[in-house]
């Protein structure tokens, strides 16, 4: 990250993407509440809660439908021997919901709840049962078609409230029989619509209306409709937990690394907001600090949000059969394969002191209200430009990744 660079940057708006005029009003806002160090509480309250929001995500159907794989590939487990791995089996091995917490987020929790299959199943009493309320929403799978049980459980899922959206698993087992079967006429996409079109002609019959239907193979997460499912998730979440779910989500495709940099995008200016808040108090060089903290925090985070650490490069190159230092080899950002810490972060900000300076600049020409937090303006500038960078930075490092994963061996 060079001067030079940031001075490059700096001459397009349409390259560098600066606040947006509804977060300058939201900072405004905050400012017109108090003096500085209020609105950056308020700030950095706002960031604890959607950081810290609880996301409970239950996931049920019959037994065999691979609801125990679906929550390890969900949480990025490749198999049943990983600490922390849901047990799977031909059987149903759930008999009580068992939550199984996401290995980074830990207010990310799945939830593996006992199979719906047995002939006297009663919704009612099945979803009181499994504490019906603490979940945010339902996944109801089924590896064939959708039968009475799940259709009568989203009836009464859909009676309390609550969202739910139905998952076919194994797809990848339909593919490789139609291949077998139709080995001159195969067509994955028509195959795919058949399957699709059959659930939703079914679902329809027993009385579901527009029901959301998402084609998956645990096995290979990347495949069918995993990215039309997590977008449609994102959607329909409040904000808060719009963000934690974006997080934590496998580094599996490219839409998911552009989803996961939009989402950590918006909230640079809010830690940006609370280093100027810090600048404020008139202590010698609590600002600086406060920078530097806030600096190796953030930059642990994106570096672990996008499975740059060295443990999920590891499980990438084991996924795909390559060797990890031929992943680690199209990193270029320098920060990455070292240990992030204060002593680093504190050289680079001073290798930065002259573009930070411009930067600022930069920001009081174009955005007004940053003049307002005269002392912290340098803060806000500095910390903005800082986290902006390596956020660009590593974005790009991660798709480069998961290009050298996915690129054929042959």
């Amino acid at each position: 990250m060079t001067s030079e660079r940031k001075f490059s940057e700096m001459d397009s708006l349409e390259s560098f993407d600066i606040i947006s005029e509804e977060e300058v009003k939201e900072f405004r806002a905050a400012l017109e509440e108090g003096n500085l160090c209020a609105a950056g509480e308020t700030i950095n309250q706002s960031l604890k809660d959607i950081e810290n929001a609880p996301l409970n995500i239950a996931v049920t159907g019959e037994s065999g439908s691979g609801k125990s794989t679906f929550v390890n590939a969900i949480r990025n487990m490749d198999n049943d021997e990983e600490e922390g791995a849901a047990k799977t089996g031909v059987t149903e091995t759930t008999k009580e919901p068992k939550a199984y917490p996401h290995p980074q987020y830990n207010n990310v929790t799945f939830w593996d709840l006992p199979g719906i299959g047995t002939p006297n199943f009663n919704p009612s009493d099945y979803l009181k049962a499994v504490e019906f309320h603490r979940y945010d929403f339902f996944i109801i799978m089924s590896s064939e078609r959708f039968r009475h049980n799940d259709m009568e459980l989203a009836k009464e899922i859909k009676s309390m409230g609550k969202k739910f959206y139905f998952v076919r698993s194994k797809v990848d087992s339909d593919m490789y029989a139609s291949q077998m079967r139709r080995k001159k006429s195969y067509n994955e996409a028509k195959i795919m619509n058949e399957i699709r079109d059959d659930c939703i002609k079914c679902l329809h019959d027993g009385g579901i209306q527009d029901p959301k239907v998402f084609l998956l193979s645990s096995l290979d997460l990347n495949k069918y409709d995993f990215n039309q499912m997590q977008e449609t998730l994102e959607q329909e979440l409040p904000s808060q937990k719009r963000h934690v779910f974006m997080l934590c989500l496998p580094n599996i495709s490219f839409p998911i690394l552009d989803k996961k940099r939009e989402a950590i995008k918006k909230q640079i200016w809010k830690w940006s907001s609370v280093s100027a808040a810090v600048a404020a108090v008139p202590l010698p060089g609590l600002s600086v600090a406060c920078d530097v903290g806030i600096l190796v925090t953030e930059m642990k985070k994106y570096r672990d949000a996008f499975g740059l650490d060295q443990g999920s490069l590891e499980k990438l190159a084991d996924r795909f059969g390559k060797d990890v230092n031929e992943l680690k080899s199209v990193i270029k950002s320098p920060i990455v394969v070292k240990e992030i810490n204060k002593e680093l972060v504190t050289t680079l900000l001073t290798r930065g002191a002259a573009g930070s300076l411009m930067f600022i600049e930069y920001l009081a020409s174009n955005i007004p209200v940053i003049g307002t937090a005269a002392a912290g303006g340098i803060s806000f500038g500095t910390t903005y430009l800082m986290l902006y960078c390596f956020l660009k930075d590593i974005a790009e490092d991660a798709v480069r990744v998961l290009e050298k994963a996915l690129e054929s061996s042959v």
